[in-house]
């Protein structure tokens, strides 16, 4: 029986008519008519709706830029340098704007220690511009102590003119030498 035709007529009352395929009349046949007629019209109703094999991963996006706490930050964050200027060893205006900057971040992280390179450029004797370089050192972590950073977190050490960034003889590759660099020791998140 494939062709199912339900009747309700009048004339028949509540009997129904079955027809099947070939044209044979069933009556009284309701309740089979209407279970086929549900068969049906469910199994119409149940087309299967293709099932998606699609992966599903989740995109991890990296952060970005340096890791909070890290040298990488620190740097990125505020300058690592100040400068000074010839023969002197006593923290100017711009460099306190830095330092203001170093010790605020590490208020932020507590656990970080630095180390204050002091350095000279390559006028005067070795002896003296290791002198020199570790009177800039001091002014650097006397500064940060006095803007509330610990002294226990902060050493120093002199290059005085042997580690220089510029290597011509001139004003600007002099001033370029004449510096305090303050270098993540230790603590840092990496």
């Amino acid at each position: 029986m494939r062709a199912i035709i339900i009747e309700n007529d009048p004339l028949l009352g509540e009997r129904g008519l079955l027809v099947t395929k070939k044209g044979r009349i069933m009556r009284n046949s309701l309740p089979l008519a209407a279970a086929l007629a549900t068969l049906a019209a469910l199994s119409a109703c149940a087309t299967k709706k293709p099932v998606d094999t699609t992966p599903t991963t989740s995109v991890v996006t990296p952060p970005q830029g340096p890791i909070p706490g890290s040298a990488a930050d620190f740097q990125a964050s505020v300058s690592d340098r100040v400068y000074f200027d010839t023969d002197e060893y006593s923290v100017r205006p711009d460099a306190r704007a830095t330092l203001e900057k170093q010790a605020a971040w590490l208020a932020k992280y507590p656990s970080v220690r630095v180390l204050i390179e002091g350095n000279a450029d390559e006028r005067g004797t070795r002896e003296y511009n290791l002198a020199l370089g570790a009177r800039r050192a001091n002014a650097v972590k006397e500064y940060l102590v006095s803007l509330g950073v610990s002294a226990s977190r902060l050493e120093t050490i002199s290059y005085g003119k042997e580690r220089p960034i510029c290597t011509d003889s001139s004003e600007s590759c002099y001033s370029q030498n004449r510096r305090g660099v303050s270098t993540i020791s230790g603590g840092a998140n990496s």
